[in-house]
């Protein structure tokens, strides 16, 4: 699957329909923002738009992740429950993957700021447990961004 493929196909799909970006957005509950990364081959389309998406192009699901149209004659061996099912296992786990990263981080800054309390006694020392302090914080903020842009689903 290709995105790049994948979004020319979406743009011509919307053509032929005679629909803007905007039009093709609204009817799906998107920004036109949104149609337009599909396009390009940013993003591809998430997967509780992906049915809609296809009903609004007239086409199937295997058409839109194959990029283009399903000749006649060919021989899918997937059907478009399996290709749905697959985007959906997909999505999750980029989404526990997310997870655990900012976890990973959280735990990770909580370890160097332990690490920065043994440090000490000389100026240099102290240098290092301040600078080891600061990135520890610096660390689990960046954890915390990142598993509540998890959570919330972008």
């Amino acid at each position: 699957m290709n995105q790049l493929v994948t979004g020319k196909f979406i743009c011509k799909k919307r053509r032929e329909k005679n629909l803007t970006q905007e039009q093709l957005a609204e009817k799906l509950g998107v920004s036109n923002k949104t149609i337009s990364k599909w396009e390009t081959g940013k993003c591809m389309p998430d997967y509780g738009v992906v049915k809609p998406l296809c009903e609004e192009l007239d086409i199937t699901v295997a058409e839109l992740m194959d990029g283009e149209e399903a000749e006649e004659k060919s021989v899918r061996a997937y059907d478009d429950e399996l290709v749905m099912d697959l985007l959906r296992r997909t999505q999750e786990l980029e989404k526990q993957k997310k997870l655990l990263f900012g976890f990973l981080l959280i735990v990770m800054g909580i370890a160097l700021q332990a690490l920065s309390h043994t440090f000490g006694g000389s100026a240099v020392k102290d240098f290092f447990a301040g600078l080891l302090l600061g990135v520890s914080i610096a660390e689990m903020l960046i954890g915390v961004y990142v598993l509540g842009r998890s959570i919330a689903g972008r």
